[in-house]
């Protein structure tokens, strides 16, 4: 239940971020949600680091973050509907056209707050022209996610994620407490409090990414990031078959794969799934983006010991490290630039 829950969530709320949020701040908003997740996952550390040692803690972990969705499910009662939604519902024909445009002036400026009173009528006119001007005013049909312009935004959004998942970053992150121990972290409580300090370090680059985003661009920051991460994998791989007397090594590395992932792939692979499908089969396209995120992550996760075995560990992170040099390449000819653009504008310009 948790987890249909969280598969819920993490469809819905990128996308309801990229259809409110201004274009100039979108970047930034959207990364703000990967922040807060993984602010979330610090906290969860430290709460558990407090009951590692009580027999079954974990019930009392649980019991800590019961307030936490009830404040956040109370909340949602007062969350206004999307007014990039309500007006495609109006150009489709499903409801009152006045009254849908209306509720979309009323949302606009419940979201924006005084500065756009006077100006959110006109604004709504503006996203209605651009929507009727890319063609949104029908419905679509499914089979038209695989065809034209939506192909091309799942091929970005899904090669994304699938490249997310792939590079090893639940292999990397899983495997850390055997690096550590290595290293000589060897006790329950030292596996604990390593699991902090890389949450705090995700937490830490993530916020930079949040801070830079919407200056210097997504490109940029999924190049030189996915460049860092492709480098630490090579350097952990050469650990496990050359540098295996040296610990330092394979704990730099670490950090440093984790430190790059959080200013690339980690927020910027959900900020392009929520805005660069149409608007009409974002719902639809985010789903298929999502799923193949969580199925591809579990592949890895259930793959990754056999393969260990198979290969050995230093050979497996170079083959992740030779999938980073890939998603270079598909990221340099494939993935747009979206900085700055409206989502009607990026229909119109990237696709």
């Amino acid at each position: 239940m948790y987890g249909i829950g969280v598969g819920l969530t993490m469809h819905a709320a990128p996308m309801y971020i990229a259809e409110t949020a201004p274009s100039q701040i979108r970047g930034r908003m959207i990364s703000l949600k990967e922040f807060f997740t993984v602010l979330g996952m610090v906290g969860g550390y430290g709460i558990g680091s407090l009951w590692v040692t009580v027999t079954s803690g974990w019930r009392y972990m649980y019991a800590t973050i019961i307030p936490l969705p009830v404040i956040m499910g109370v909340g949602m009662c007062w969350l206004p509907e999307s007014p990039r939604w309500l007006l495609l519902r109006s150009l489709q024909g499903k409801g009152n056209v006045e009254s849908l445009q209306q509720a979309a002036i009323k949302s606009l400026r419940r979201l924006r707050g005084s500065v756009v009173v006077d100006s959110a009528a006109e604004q709504v006119n503006e996203i209605l022209a651009e929507l009727s001007s890319v063609g949104e005013d029908r419905e679509a049909t499914l089979g038209e996610l695989f065809q034209g312009k939506c192909l091309k935004a799942l091929t970005i959004a899904g090669g994304l994620v699938l490249l997310q998942q792939i590079t090893g970053q639940p292999s990397v992150l899983y495997y850390a407490p055997s690096i550590l121990q290595t290293a000589g972290f060897s006790a329950a409580t030292d596996a604990t409090r390593i699991s902090i300090l890389l949450g705090l370090l995700k937490l830490v680059m993530t916020g930079v990414a949040v801070i830079v985003i919407d200056r210097l661009g997504r490109r940029p920051l999924l190049l030189g990031g996915v460049s860092g991460m492709m480098i630490s994998l090579f350097l952990l791989g050469s650990y496990y078959i050359f540098y295996n007397t040296v610990p330092a090594v394979a704990v730099v590395a670490l950090l440093l794969y984790v430190g790059c992932y959080q200013l690339s792939f980690g927020p910027i692979g959900w900020l392009m799934i929520s805005e660069i499908f149409p608007l009409k089969l974002r719902g639809r396209g985010i789903s298929i983006a999502v799923l193949v995120n969580f199925g591809t992550n579990a592949l890895v996760t259930f793959a990754f010991s056999p393969l260990k075995e198979l290969l050995g560990a230093g050979v497996l992170f170079c083959g992740f490290g030779v999938i980073c040099v890939v998603s270079l390449f598909f990221i340099y000819f494939i993935v747009p630039e979206t900085k700055g653009l409206t989502l009607e504008e990026i229909e119109s310009k990237c696709l």
